[in-house]
């Protein structure tokens, strides 16, 4: 038990180093930027309370809010995503396999997971940058910024999937 939650304090540190040295600086057209440290939160196991996982999200978010000064905007679409992620595994994963598995490609078969992967970073995304802008900005222009971040950060949950298997 202590070494799972090592390996999640390390995964905590990595990505937290990652997003905030290296992909905060990333705009592609101004548009794009990729938030891969959402990638702990979809990748605990389906038999983590969510109590858990919302205080894991807390953190996380609240510590790229310290680094990117932004109060509280990545805390509260992180938690958000924590609270909705039970609800939005369960609509991608077959009811025998709920007991306690880590979501990927393996355990939800490639669409199930990409499914997965697309309903929650498009979730936190949408949250995020309408947190971000709150303000009477176009539409068009909001939705164009939600969707190109959510692709890139797919990218890059992906990648990062990829070399792990």
């Amino acid at each position: 038990m202590i070494v799972n939650y090592l390996h999640k304090l390390g995964w905590f540190v990595g990505l937290v180093l990652l997003q905030v040295l290296i992909l905060n600086h990333i705009h592609i057209l101004g548009y794009a930027t990729p938030f891969l440290y959402i990638y702990l939160i979809l990748k605990f196991e389906t038999g983590t309370s969510r109590n858990e996982l919302m205080v894991w999200a807390f953190f996380l978010g609240l510590t790229i809010d310290t680094f990117a000064s932004t109060p509280g905007m990545n805390a509260a679409s992180t938690v958000a995503l924590a609270f909705l992620r039970p609800w939005i595994l369960r609509m991608f994963t077959p009811r025998e396999l709920l007991d306690n598995i880590v979501p990927s490609f393996d355990s939800l078969g490639a669409g199930n997971f990409l499914k997965y992967i697309l309903v929650a970073v498009l979730v936190h995304h949408a949250m995020l940058i309408s947190i971000e802008y709150f303000s009477f900005v176009p539409f068009l222009l909001l939705g164009l910024r939600v969707l190109c971040c959510t692709l890139f950060s797919i990218v890059c949950i992906l990648a990062v999937e990829g070399i792990r298997r």
